[in-house]
């Protein structure tokens, strides 16, 4: 196994404004590790050393960003097809990864992570009703993607695979399920699919907080092996009372299965995360889900 990469000094987050974007400051400051945030307009109480506002698409932006840092996490994407045209959300979003990529291998950075999603997987989003091709899924599930954001992640990590071929960087691409608060999205998400199954189903009930996201992109900082690695993160057991398998009868029968599960286990592979940067999610009962949402915390 090849040597874990040092902890970063400074480290360059794009789209730091964002949810996951702030939690990942959090975290930096909280291992006492500088950062510069990319955005494209001004957050004045962004908790980070530097600001530059600017897109990720943008190569003198970039640049001008990258200066001091010795690793990157990219975060800025529009993050759901309806929130531009579609060739503005596509083009975007696979642009702004390009040019994070190649301004880091100028840079002589060697590490980046880079956001993904669940909807790599073209299921969530699809203009057509499709299904996982089997479950648990990991990373070598082929794509079904058709709407311009989950073909943009899909894109972006072979993007990253193109940048490592071509610059030797070593990338994650951490792909995320439903990532939120107990004060902001999981409540009424979870309210959602505990009323009705069926909305879960897209997404395999999958749930992270913004917590643990950010933990886990700063984690994925210092991979244990060289390359580009796709790995869910996600919390062990799923967000519903009903036992996995229960779920899977219910509400994707027809999925292949390639193994049993147990309890509320979450149909994902998550032990990528767990060998490559070694990276777990608290394990929380219902009862707890229902605790917290009910606390906001």
């Amino acid at each position: 196994m090849a040597t874990r990469h040092a902890e970063p000094r400074h480290v360059l987050v794009t789209g730091s404004s964002g949810l996951i974007g702030t939690g990942v400051l959090a975290e930096l400051r909280r291992r006492g590790i500088g950062s510069t945030s990319l955005n494209r307009r001004e957050y004045p109480d962004l908790d980070t050393d530097r600001a530059v506002v600017g897109s990720a698409a943008d190569p003198e932006a970039v640049a001008e960003a990258i200066e001091g840092a010795d690793a990157v996490i990219h975060l800025a994407a529009a993050p759901t097809p309806d929130m531009d045209e579609d060739h503005v959300v596509f083009s975007g979003n696979v642009a702004g990864t390009y040019v994070i990529l190649e301004a880091a291998a100028a840079a002589g950075i060697s590490r980046v992570v880079i956001a993904s999603s669940i909807n790599a997987l073209g299921v969530r989003f699809s203009p057509h009703p499709v299904q996982p091709p089997y479950v648990p899924v990991d990373h070598l599930a082929p794509t079904q993607a058709a709407d311009p954001y989950s073909l943009s992640k899909w894109v972006d990590e072979e993007t990253a695979r193109a940048a490592h071929r071509r610059h030797g960087l070593d990338i994650v691409a951490l792909r995320y399920p439903l990532t939120g608060g107990f004060g902001d999205r999981l409540p009424d998400a979870f309210a959602g699919q505990w009323a009705d199954p069926a909305e879960g189903a897209a997404d395999l009930w999958a749930y992270l907080t913004t917590e643990d996201g950010a933990r886990a992109a700063v984690d994925a900082l210092q991979p244990r092996e060289p390359g580009v690695h796709v790995a869910y993160v996600a919390a062990p057991t799923t967000c519903m009372p009903q036992d996995t398998t229960e779920l899977l009868d219910a509400y994707l029968p027809d999925v292949p299965r390639t193994r049993e599960f147990t309890g509320r286990q979450v149909p994902m592979d998550l032990e990528p995360a767990r060998r490559v940067f070694g990276f777990s999610a608290p394990d929380l009962s219902v009862a707890e889900l229902k605790e917290r949402c009910r606390a906001g915390e």
